[in-house]
């Protein structure tokens, strides 16, 4: 019986097959560093560890769990061809993977895929790999794949819920239990499908017991907080992708058995959020952190208390960040900070109307960022679209009542998704 069969038996993962993992692993993934980050101690009055999975060979951690499932398997049965579906980074891993153990890979990723991971996919891949951009989530590409393996045969490399690539995700944890001279109290990390998290909490939960083990999901697609709640895997009817590397709308029916008594707590975490982290690890700390990347960091905020003075380690587990992204990023780390707001604003139709706007409603510290307007001669008033960003958030209630005083007919829309996404 081949490995791959015997695999089909198991329903638990062995601590010792992650240690398998690791030697497997040895001359293809890099064994990131744990670092020291003295910005984020001071600012959590804790000592704050970084574990650089940005770092890795494919900027993300995936290539572990992909090389160690496609390497378990006798390569006259790899022959018959390799099919995954990702949003990014474990479509790398396992284009990576397939131009180390030189068999060819057909990889489905969503349409909807940043156009930085499609270009990385294929450098690593190079012409051991074929693409197939289909759907607009990862879970229509994993249609697609499934359908595909079921025409041609090939063999299906799951992003997570495999014994074998949670299995590689755990020597993640490995190396951080080996590498860490030091008790630590609070281990950090993504949850997406569940792989990392199911292989990590088992070498916690194994060599480390009193680790408390923190998920981080995005607010917009809770899929693994929501199966907590509810006892058994849920399947959410709508998420925001903009967290493409943790957006599901179901988690794996393993991860979950694997890390529903594992986990301390999971943390829910607003995408605006990220988005500050995001800028917050570039500008503050020359990392580049893709949002899932940046998931770990963000959850600090929301455990302030609990972690002052404790030893904690965040996983950064990619590095994958389209620079294209980044005025969307900065847009929604403003709005989320308080620091930029949207108003339908009704002008009088006369002259000196906007000047005295500027003059006595905007503040000094205050920029008009967006402004769209459109003279309507037959009517007494004109409603222009206008982005305010300001310096402080407390400045916000300042310039309302300043509006209300000076008899300014607007429309707040921040707060009004329906509105606000259809005109931003």
């Amino acid at each position: 019986m081949s490995s791959s069969n015997q695999k089909d038996h198991q329903d638990s993962i062995e601590l010792e097959n992650i240690y398998a993992a690791s030697e497997r692993l040895r001359d293809i993934a890099i064994r990131t560093p744990l670092t020291f980050n003295s910005n984020l101690s001071e600012k959590y009055q804790a000592n704050i560890f970084l574990k650089r999975e940005d770092l890795q060979v494919v900027r993300s951690y995936k290539i572990r769990g992909a090389y160690n499932k496609m390497a378990a398997i006798p390569h006259d049965e790899l022959l018959r061809g390799v099919v995954c579906a990702s949003a990014g980074n474990h479509a790398q891993g396992v284009a990576y993977a397939c131009r180390k153990l030189e068999v060819k890979g057909i990889i489905f990723m969503p349409t909807t895929t940043p156009a930085q991971k499609v270009r990385q996919v294929s450098m690593f891949g190079k012409d051991w790999i074929e693409i197939k951009l289909s759907g607009d989530t990862y879970d229509d590409s994993y249609y697609a794949a499934q359908e595909y393996v079921e025409k041609t045969g090939g063999i299906f490399v799951h992003p997570f819920d495999d014994f074998q690539v949670m299995e590689g995700q755990g020597t993640v944890g490995l190396e951080i239990f080996k590498d860490a001279d030091f008790k630590i109290d609070y281990l950090l990390f993504a949850i997406g499908g569940g792989g990392l998290a199911a292989g990590v909490s088992t070498v916690f939960k194994q060599l480390s017991p009193k680790t408390k083990l923190i998920g981080v999901e995005p607010l917009g697609s809770p899929s693994m907080k929501v199966s907590f709640e509810q006892g058994e895997v849920v399947t959410l009817e709508h998420i925001d992708k903009f967290v493409d590397g943790a957006a599901v709308k179901r988690v794996g029916d393993k991860t979950y058995q694997i890390v529903k008594n594992k986990l301390d707590d999971i943390l829910l975490i607003p995408e605006g959020k990220v988005c500050s982290t995001i800028l917050q690890l570039y500008n503050e700390e020359a990392i580049v952190a893709e949002p899932a990347g940046a998931l770990s960091v963000s959850a600090l905020d929301f455990i302030r208390d609990k972690i002052k003075g404790k030893n904690v380690v965040c996983i950064i587990g990619g590095g994958n960040n389209d620079i294209t992204r980044t005025e969307e990023i900065k847009e929604r780390s403003l709005l989320y900070e308080g620091l930029k707001h949207y108003f339908i604003i009704r002008f009088l139709q006369r002259s000196g109307a906007m000047k005295e706007f500027l003059e006595h409603v905007l503040g000094p510290t205050m920029d008009i960022v967006f402004f769209e307007y459109s003279k309507k001669t037959a009517r007494e008033r004109g409603p222009a679209l206008v982005g305010i960003e300001i310096e402080k958030k407390d400045d916000f209630e300042g310039l309302i009542q300043r509006m209300e005083n000076s008899n300014v007919q607007f429309t707040y829309i921040n707060d009004k998704p329906e509105l606000f996404e259809f005109l931003i």
